[in-house]
């Protein structure tokens, strides 16, 4: 019976020390999902940035290719036309200038694509410095909001460090199956896995405790769970006996 007492105990001053530590995170408010949300702001901006500006140096990779391309069709065109005038019978010259269109053809087309690429081009830097400054305004918010951030962490961070070393010695003497079920409730319950009896009633839940279970639980011998909310319910005296 004594070691279930101290087993009760021990999971009651967890939820003690958890209870101090999520006063604490409150009074950060939502700075920090605040921060967590412009940081993928930013991150999506910065993505976004660095995928047009890479677009951009595909772009002028490829028209700088075209270009040179034009520049051997266009010499291939000069050497066509000047055998011209060379030709012996009509086959070598309809030769010639089936050639001399085709490679005109492949001018134009590598030449309109290069003016396609080049709108692209002025397209994406219109389009980056238009992101860039909501992505300054986002980078200055976020500085603020770290410094404010900062400021709270740093008024609490002994209490919190004096928290955090006194909850990883009461943790390890926690049984797992208990540290289990214990997280597994808090998170289900928004941080509140434990709960004793107040006036007959769940502390948790505020539902009714049968009077047989009440005294079950005061008994101390065995570890229950509300048939309601499904805390771990503790009697007042394991919760007199924790803050001591």
């Amino acid at each position: 019976m004594f070691k279930l007492y101290n087993r009760l105990k021990i999971i009651y001053q967890l939820q003690l020390i958890d209870d101090q530590l999520d006063e604490l995170e409150e009074l950060r408010g939502d700075l920090p999902k605040t921060v967590k949300v412009l940081e993928d702001k930013i991150n999506s901006l910065k993505e976004d940035i660095a995928n047009m500006e890479k677009e951009q140096k595909e772009s002028l990779k490829k028209r700088n290719r075209n270009e040179l391309e034009v520049e051997k069709l266009s010499e291939n065109q000069k050497k066509f036309k000047s055998q011209l005038y060379q030709v012996r019978n009509n086959k070598e010259y309809d030769a010639l200038t089936k050639e001399i269109d085709h490679t005109e053809d492949q001018i134009k087309k590598l030449t309109a694509e290069n003016d396609s690429l080049a709108d692209l081009s002025k397209s994406l830097t219109v389009q980056i410095e238009d992101i860039k400054p909501s992505l300054d305004e986002l980078k200055q918010e976020l500085k603020e909001n770290k410094a404010d951030l900062k400021e709270i962490v740093k008024a609490n961070e002994k209490e919190e460090a004096k928290l955090r070393s006194n909850r990883k010695k009461i943790e390890s003497e926690v049984k797992k199956p208990d540290i289990s079920a214990y997280m597994r409730i808090r998170k289900a319950k928004k941080g509140k896995a434990v709960a004793t009896i107040k006036r007959s009633a769940c502390s948790g839940c505020h539902n009714v405790v049968p009077s047989q279970r009440q005294l079950e639980i005061r008994q101390n011998n065995k570890l229950y769970l509300c048939e309601y909310c499904g805390r771990i319910l503790v009697s007042n005296e394991i919760a007199e006996s924790a803050k001591e």
